[in-house]
Formats: C-alpha cells, sequence, structure tokens
C-alpha cells in the first residue's frame, strides 16, 4: 500500500484536506435549486463509500509496503473495527445536525460554535491520546484558528441584512454537533496503528480499512439519521424517497461528486496521521473553514456590496487562519 515517508508529504495531504474539505459544500449549491439538501446528502453519502473503495482497491492494495486491504480487514479485530464503524456513526450525526444549524440560524452562529467547538475540543482529544508535537505552538495555533473562525462569523454577521433573533433550537444543534464533530476523529484513529503503518499491530488496521470501515459506518447510519430527516425536517415541508429517485442523473452525479471530495480529504488526512500526529493532521484538516471563506469571498462573491468595515474583518479572518496554521505545522517539525 501507499505510506508517505516524509513530515513535508505529512503536511502537504494535509493542505489537501483542507482544500477537500472546503470545498465539497460547492456541490450542493452546484446541484439543481430545487434539489433539498436531505436529498443532496443521499448522494454525498454514496460518493464518500465509492471512494473509500476505489481507495482501498487502489493505494491501499498496491505496493511492496504494509498490509493490503483485503489482508488487513480479514486481520481486523471486533474492537477495531467497531470503533471505525461508531466513528463514521458519530460523524454522520455530527455533520446532519451541523448542516441544520447552519440552516436554522445562519453560518455566522453555526460555524463559530459548531467548528469552533470541534476545532479546540478535537485537538486536545487527539493530542492526549497520541502527543505528538511542541503542545505550546499546537494550542497557540489553534487559538489563533479559533480567532480567525469568530472574526469570519462577525463579519457574515455584518453583512447580514436580517435583525431577527438567533435561534435557540440552531445553537443548541450546533452545539451538539460540535462535540460530536469533535470525537469522530478518534474514533477512526483509534481502530489504526499509527506508529506503524508498515506492519500494524494484529487487529489494528491500516488507514485504508478503517476509512472503508467508517464510511460504511456513514452509510449505514444515513437509513436511520436521514430517514428521520427526510419525513420530520428541521427546516421546510417533509420530502420523500420518490422526489430523490425522480433527481435526473446530473443532480445526482454533483452530490456523489461531492462526497468524494470530502472522502480524499478524509483519507489523505488519516494516512497523513502516521507521520504528523491525529492532533496536528485533524487541526490542519479543520482549516477547511478558511477554503470555505475563500470560496466564499472570491467565487460566490457573499460579501459583495457588504457594509463598510466587512473588507478589514475577512482581511483579518485570512491572517489569523495563516498565522494559526503556520504554528500547527511548525509545533510538529
Amino acid at each position: 500500500m501507499f505510506i508517505i515517508q516524509s513530515y513535508a508529504t505529512a503536511i502537504l495531504f494535509c493542505f489537501i484536506t483542507m482544500l477537500c474539505w472546503g470545498s465539497w459544500a460547492n456541490t450542493q449549491k452546484l446541484a439543481a435549486k430545487t434539489w433539498r439538501f436531505e436529498l443532496f446528502y443521499w448522494d454525498y453519502v454514496i460518493g464518500i463509500l465509492l471512494f473509500s473503495i476505489v481507495s482501498a482497491l487502489t493505494m491501499g492494495s498496491f505496493g511492496e509496503q504494509g498490509r493490503g486491504f483485503i489482508t488487513d480487514l480479514n486481520q481486523a479485530s471486533f474492537s477495531s473495527l467497531l470503533s471505525a464503524l461508531l466513528g463514521g456513526i458519530i460523524f454522520n450525526a455530527a455533520n446532519i445536525l451541523f448542516s441544520a444549524s447552519i440552516a436554522i440560524a445562519g453560518m455566522a452562529v453555526a460555524f463559530p460554535i459548531a467548528i469552533g467547538l470541534a476545532l479546540v475540543l478535537g485537538v486536545i482529544i487527539n493530542y492526549s491520546a497520541a502527543q505528538n508535537g511542541d503542545p505550546v505552538l499546537l494550542f497557540a495555533g489553534v487559538a489563533l484558528v479559533m480567532v480567525a473562525i469568530l472574526i469570519n462569523a462577525a463579519a457574515y454577521k455584518k453583512k447580514s441584512t436580517t435583525s431577527q433573533k438567533v435561534s435557540g433550537k440552531g445553537i443548541l444543534l450546533a452545539l451538539i454537533a460540535g462535540v460530536l464533530m469533535s470525537f469522530f476523529y478518534r474514533f477512526i484513529a483509534s481502530s489504526m496503528d499509527l506508529d506503524n503503518f508498515v506492519s500494524p499491530a494484529v487487529g489494528k488496521m491500516t488507514p485504508y480499512t478503517a476509512v472503508f470501515i467508517f464510511s460504511i459506518g456513514i452509510f449505514l447510519s444515513n437509513f436511520v439519521f436521514n430517514t428521520i430527516l427526510i419525513k420530520k425536517p428541521f427546516v421546510g415541508e417533509p420530502t420523500s424517497y420518490k422526489a430523490y429517485f425522480n433527481g435526473n442523473f446530473k443532480t445526482h452525479l454533483t452530490g456523489v461528486f461531492g462526497g468524494m471530495i470530502w472522502g480524499m480529504g478524509n483519507s489523505l488526512n488519516l494516512i497523513a496521521a502516521g507521520k504528523a500526529g491525529p492532533a496536528i493532521s485533524y487541526g490542519l484538516g479543520q482549516g477547511a473553514t478558511l477554503i470555505a471563506a475563500l470560496w466564499g469571498v472570491f467565487v460566490w462573491k457573499e460579501f459583495k456590496n457588504a457594509p463598510k468595515g466587512t473588507n478589514i474583518l475577512v482581511s483579518a479572518m485570512f491572517l489569523f487562519f495563516i498565522l494559526g496554521l503556520a504554528l500547527l505545522i511548525f509545533s510538529g517539525s
């Protein structure tokens, strides 16, 4: 299987993760305007599963080092399989709740609460399990990224033309999503032998196998979570599986592509964790908010005609993001 050999390559993979995790949501914008999120989300989940299979049968099976995918899957212990599966279930619940909080409370509320909480708690949880990197630089970087996320929220709030009261339900959903999002990565990481991808401990899995089982967890749990959401959505009228199957091929393909983009970022991030450590890999991956902001500013023109002073906030946001990500990188060098 393919295994990275240097910290520099691990950082490169983490940056690709940022690009993937910060870009997949664009496919939802590109899908048909009448296409409900709940229906899009099924295609997104299918895309994640498809990429995990392709990755496992190619990068996870070819090469002279490490166990091949099929061999690795056959020797995996029940506890490792369960850990990765639970990671998928937890991620799916978190992602659905996060999306619902955006729909109810808006990005200015959902992002700093959910992603900010997930970033801080996630780095703490993953660092306590595998202490890779300088803790002072690592957590200083996390603090700067958190400041950037708060500034990003302030910029969105400033450009908003509405003055409606912030939804308590939206805040609660964001809090729950943030806590759940901070734990999913730890469950996948604990199913692998992060210290040795070449000859993993018996029962532990390689990243490729772990990602496949994780994706199975997302897919299976979606029959429960998304079915409930389809029948009783947080926002809007109920839809149906009949509406899903009535969607055209292009619309379905767009959602699948979005899932494959996210899945690629997830796979590369876990491959990088062997060299960078789970805390640094996870922290850099959550810098995806920066990429999402770049899309919003330069492609979707979300801050066009925004009130005076908004551009200063946007510039400050980018500055704090760059400084924070730099400290995360140097913490492990």
